[in-house]
């Protein structure tokens, strides 16, 4: 393991944090390996030994801390991305749930039986980040985002995907066949008929680390090919444009709050604290796009 670490270190090509997760999993593997009786238990603990890198050490490098993207840049993409897109990145944003909270989200997962007490419904995760520490999340969700998803909740079984890649792929080519200027052809409708009988089967039923940011890529590509001028970013940036909105209107606490990303101890002991606040910021939630006049 010591050798593989000194080899992926030297290839230069992945950060110091990719070759401990490495590390960490290929222990993880051998680790089945034992209870499997595939793998001596001693090899375990030789690998076991090996120290994670440290930051700083010669040799490794790390990826800069990831930033905010301009509220701008997003509202420019916005409209090259098929409506359901939109709907993801605007509860993101609205929110500040990570990416993986959005993707992974199932019908069953929002609670909408509370509407009556505060006009919130509660998104509750199945599995997040910080379980270990502060137990169940939860995840208030305002009117702008009931708006925004109540389009994809409609008519769907509790076990329902809410965001699936196979609806982004409808509104694309639905949007083609409206800015369709010339009349299809025969054979062109034979194929719509065939991919509509044959789905393509590589197209998978959750949005994933990868196929979210490509299909923001995706949507910057279509936008810049249109003269948009669009730079590069990705929905892993959006978590921090919404705290650092939160952060600007409200106050550091109420950031820390949106986003429940405080140190384990903190958020034990100010769990509830924050759900308030994560509410009070549902309920007076506005379109960040948006910009209301001052008062005269």
């Amino acid at each position: 393991m010591l050798l593989l670490n000194t080899q992926m270190v030297k290839a230069g090509t992945l950060s110091r944090r990719m070759i401990n997760n490495y590390t960490q999993k290929t222990v993880r593997i051998f680790a089945w390996g034992v209870e499997e009786e595939l793998v001596n238990q001693n090899v375990v603990r030789s690998l076991r030994e090996v120290k994670a890198l440290m930051k700083g050490e010669q040799g490794t490098w790390d990826n800069p801390p990831r930033k905010a993207v301009p509220l701008d840049v997003v509202e420019r993409t916005l409209q090259f991305l098929p409506p359901i897109l939109r709907a993801m990145v605007m509860v993101i944003l609205y929110t500040a749930m990570r990416p993986s909270e959005i993707y992974r989200m199932t019908v069953g997962d929002i609670d909408r039986t509370r509407e009556h007490e505060k006009g919130l419904w509660y998104y509750i995760p199945a599995s997040h980040k910080t379980e270990e520490h502060i137990g169940q999340k939860e995840i208030p969700l305002g009117k702008p985002e009931q708006e925004a998803l109540l389009p994809y909740l409609q008519g769907k079984k509790p076990t329902a995907t809410v965001f699936p890649p196979r609806t982004a792929m409808e509104e694309r080519n639905a949007e083609k066949r409206a800015e369709r200027k010339t009349k299809i052809t025969p054979s062109q409708a034979e194929r719509n008929r065939q991919r509509a009988e044959n789905p393509a089967e590589n197209v998978g039923e959750f949005y994933d680390k990868h196929s979210f940011p490509k299909a923001i890529k995706y949507a910057i590509k279509k936008g810049n090919t249109a003269g948009a001028k669009i730079p590069h970013w990705t929905p892993y940036q959006l978590r921090h444009l919404a705290c650092t909105i939160a952060e600007k209107t409200k106050g550091l606490d109420w950031a820390q709050a949106l986003a429940a990303h405080t140190s384990p101890q903190t958020t034990k002991r100010y769990a509830d604290g924050q759900l308030e606040k994560r509410e009070t910021m549902a309920q007076n939630r506005h379109n960040p796009f948006q910009v209301t006049a001052p008062a005269q």
